[in-house]
């Protein structure tokens, strides 16, 4: 039985040693699950634009992230949004396993977010964490309409989110029905296809990315559009992870006003 008990606690021990206890966030959006996984103990480094984890050390951008910097971290797992901005090559020179956090969709959030979990030793926080957010939108009634929807990512150029944007999924979720303007996250337009297509609907963000804009009301020929228009956060909205399904009730019940007051 002794030996029996030595080989559990052996197993046990080795198993958590293979789980990453030394991590990089260089996914901003994927900062919210790992703080939903209760695993801030583990973060050494981080993108300057992630405000969680104030102990970790900031690494750069997630655009040019310094590989010398997280080198010296000594990480076991890197979260990266993609291989275009931290190449297999940045990976392998670090020494650390890479873990590619870019959701697309509502679906794709949960299964990523498990996927992590697993990485981590936090299978059962996981499973929580996904059966919790995945029921904050299985009740969702649908709507007697799906008004057209847009939104804006930048007004000067023009651009909206596109098909493969996580803001599309979160319309469409919310009983909207984002104008389909092409393939991509973000898709550049000119403002006379957006008066041709009519949104019932213009969201429109204000951050990095559109700062200080002109209200659409206030623009040119916009005044042709009989859109409702809502301002929201951009990185409330653009960051694919567990806010996104709160975003997606806040969306849905100003559909449902919005519909009431059409009527």
């Amino acid at each position: 039985m002794s030996k029996y008990l030595l080989w559990l606690t052996v197993f046990f021990f080795l198993a958590e040693v293979s789980w990453a206890q030394r991590i990089v966030v260089l996914a901003p959006a994927a900062a919210d699950i790992v703080l939903q996984l209760r695993l801030e103990d583990q973060v050494v480094g981080k993108t300057r634009s992630v405000e969680e984890f104030p102990q970790a050390l900031k690494v750069g951008s997630h655009i040019k992230p310094n590989v010398e910097l997280i080198k010296g971290l000594e990480p076991d797992l890197l979260i990266i949004s993609s291989n275009r901005f931290f190449s297999e090559q940045m990976a392998a020179a670090v020494g650390a396993k890479t873990f590619t956090y870019h959701p697309q969709t509502l679906e794709d959030i949960l299964q990523q977010t498990a996927q992590l979990a697993q990485l981590t030793g936090r299978k059962a926080a996981g499973q929580t964490l996904v059966a919790q957010l995945r029921r904050k939108i299985d009740g969702l009634q649908p709507l007697a309409t799906r008004p057209r929807v847009v939104y804006e990512i930048s007004a000067l150029p023009l651009s909206v989110a596109g098909q493969t944007s996580i803001i599309t999924d979160i319309i469409r979720t919310a009983g909207g029905e984002p104008l389909d303007f092409g393939r991509g996250a973000i898709i550049k337009l000119n403002p006379e296809a957006m008066i041709l297509r009519q949104p019932a609907l213009y969201i429109y963000q204000i951050g990095p990315m559109n700062q200080n804009p002109t209200p659409p009301a206030q623009r040119g020929n916009y005044h042709l559009l009989k859109s409702q228009h809502l301002q929201v956060d951009q990185l409330q909205w653009s960051r694919a992870n567990s806010q996104s399904f709160t975003r997606v009730l806040e969306l849905h019940q100003f559909l449902q006003n919005l519909q009431r007051t059409s009527q």
